[in-house]
């Protein structure tokens, strides 16, 4: 088995070397770069990846269309953000000397998130599985909006890896926020109204306390410490937020994006 290392990039200048490194390991390493201003393509080509530019998509069709052009049919995904550790890079070595008929269509892996730095492995952040490595023959990239994610054809059998992929996420709190207003919130908010969803005035008001409660008590969010308390207050910023812009959408006093 070949294996194709793919990651998407967008002015990734800081972090795409680190995530090249870690897996320098398969046999092909693909950037798919969305157009970036800065010295992304420069370091990618420096450090001997191959690299094709696409005009940015959304997430899922980039993926796709990085798991389309990478050489072999084995797809490691990888996001510019993210690292596999050195004990993950041999499990899936020991994988690729196996015969491919043993095989499931997809591993789910681990991922262990830093926020702000820390690791954080409460408030259901953690083990947070991800299906990242993936025979491409095999499935696909759904199309979501947000929260994309591989799924495997009909019938075909997927496992879980024990070793964690590294996500260094939100290194300011000011970021999270912005995400949350400008990203996961208004898109949430649509998926759910095109999902039929309705809300209401109680719905809005309950929201962000039984977001805090829930991630910061009952999944153990306390344990992680200050980073926990943000993580909690922004879980209930987040919920909030989206049932208000659900509200107006229902009302039609909001619109969608597309």
């Amino acid at each position: 088995m070949k294996i194709s290392a793919v990651i998407i990039a967008g002015n990734e200048e800081e972090k795409i070397g680190d995530a090249i490194r870690s897996v320098d390991w398969a046999d092909e390493v693909l950037v798919i770069d969305s157009e970036s201003t800065d010295r992304t393509r420069e370091i990618v080509e420096a450090l001997g990846a191959r690299v094709i530019v696409n005009p940015w998509p959304g997430f899922a069709r980039q993926k796709q269309f990085g798991a389309d052009a990478a050489v072999n049919d084995w797809i490691f995904s990888l996001d510019a953000d993210e690292r596999v550790t050195p004990e993950l890079r041999d499990e899936i070595l020991a994988l690729a000397q196996k015969e491919e008929t043993s095989l499931a269509a997809g591993y789910r892996i681990p991922r262990l998130a830093f926020y702000l730095g820390k690791p954080v492995r409460h408030g259901g952040w953690y083990p947070d599985w991800q299906l990242r490595f993936f025979d491409r023959r095999r499935g696909s990239w759904g199309d979501r909006v947000i929260h994309e994610s591989w799924q495997v054809n009909e019938g075909e059998r997927v496992e879980k890896l024990k070793n964690d992929i590294l996500h260094y996420t939100l290194d300011h709190i000011e970021e999270h926020e912005r995400m949350i207003r400008t990203r996961y919130a208004p898109l949430g908010a649509e998926l759910a109204f095109q999902r039929g969803k309705r809300t209401s005035g109680l719905k809005v008001a309950t929201a962000g306390p039984l977001a805090f409660l829930g991630t910061y008590i009952l999944k153990g969010g306390f344990l992680d410490g200050i980073v926990g308390w943000h993580i909690a207050r922004f879980a209930a910023k987040h919920a909030r937020m989206k049932q208000e812009i659900l509200l107006e959408l229902q009302n039609g006093r909001g619109s969608l994006s597309s």
